[in-house]
């Protein structure tokens, strides 16, 4: 919670809320904008598409603080352009699309929310593999075209082994879903530790042999690109599924397709991939044993208002001149407001 005297309002300073209008609709909301305007003059972005960087400066010109979706980037060249411009918000757990040491340099605060959509993104991985094992998509879409489906041996959940690639707070969560349904675990993550006995710890090799449902949940950065590769997908075996719910930059489109295409993997899952704001790929989605849904995972009134409700808590501390909870480079944070509590 926010401290209380953190709610008033300092009209002097302004904040720029980027997203288009379809974005506040899906991915903040009027309780979140209420708080933000209750803290500060509020401008709004009005136009449906995605801001950039000219655009950007153009329209932040007068603002203190940026806070943006996840569409909207921050390139380093922005930083010198705005001088007024003190914190830029992200609205979202991603910020690889912010140059964060040009923001530094210009002493300009960068945040990110934390995610809150765990329990929303473990829930649709069950969703996929409920799907990919029963051919629910497949024969609803048999029924709707006036088709009768074929009628396909199913597989149940329960004594299936998931393989989920790394252990971080989705991984931890879907663990504990998929040990209720009566899964054995296994998880591939040479960075944590894993201190439950029923949860199998083993290395990325042996989980891809092993698992009849591979469910990718690493971190992106420059060690995961292309994670899930020819080689990875030659371990799978051949009735086994991948689910892609991180990235779509951990993944080898071509060899994923190629894999697919061969029936070397019996199916694959994913909310994430190589187009634009982080969709899957039409190509990749367009397969017959694919399943695919456009970026939703986290699109969910709980998940969607705790980051949004999030930069309004930011918001509230950075007008104090405070460093909130997520910001990602305090320690160069110097265009503080004049009048804010140290």
């Amino acid at each position: 919670m926010v401290r209380k005297d953190c709610r008033k309002k300092h009209p002097a300073l302004k904040v720029l809320l980027a997203h288009t209008p379809q974005m506040r609709r899906d991915y903040y909301g009027a309780r979140s904008l209420s708080g933000l305007s209750a803290l500060a003059d509020v401008k709004l972005h009005e136009g449906e598409a995605a801001l950039d960087a000219a655009a950007l400066v153009a329209l932040a010109a007068d603002v203190d603080i940026v806070v943006a979706d996840r569409m909207t980037q921050g390139p380093g060249i922005i930083f010198p352009q705005l001088p007024k411009l003190r914190a830029f918000v992200r609205c979202a757990v991603d910020i690889r699309n912010i140059d964060v040491a040009a923001a530094s340099a210009a002493g300009v605060l960068v945040t990110r929310a934390s995610p809150g959509f765990v329990p929303a993104v473990a829930e649709l991985a069950l969703g996929f593999m409920v799907d990919l094992s029963r051919g629910l998509s497949r024969a609803t879409a048999d029924y709707h075209a006036g088709r009768l489906p074929e009628v396909v041996m199913g597989r149940q959940l329960a004594g299936s082994r998931i393989g989920i690639i790394g252990y971080g707070s989705i991984g931890r969560y879907l663990a504990g879903l998929a040990k209720v349904l009566g899964m054995e675990v296994l998880v591939a993550d040479p960075f944590v530790s894993v201190d439950d006995a029923s949860i199998r710890h083993v290395s990325l090799d042996e989980l891809l042999g092993r698992a009849d449902y591979v469910v990718c949940l690493a971190i992106a950065n420059e060690r995961t690109e292309n994670l899930i590769g020819q080689a990875a997908l030659a371990r799978m075996q051949p009735h086994a599924f991948f689910i892609n719910l991180s990235r779509g930059n951990l993944v080898d489109e071509a060899a994923l397709a190629a894999a697919l295409r061969d029936n070397r993997i019996a199916g694959a899952a994913m909310d994430v991939g190589r187009a634009p704001d982080q969709m899957p790929s039409p190509e990749l989605a367009r397969l017959p044993n694919v399943i695919a849904t456009p970026h939703v995972g986290g699109l969910t009134p709980q998940a969607i208002e705790h980051q949004s409700a999030e930069t309004v808590r930011q918001v509230a501390e950075i007008v104090q001149g405070n460093a909130p909870v997520g910001a990602v480079n305090a320690e160069r944070w110097t265009r503080r407001p004049e009048t804010g509590e140290r």
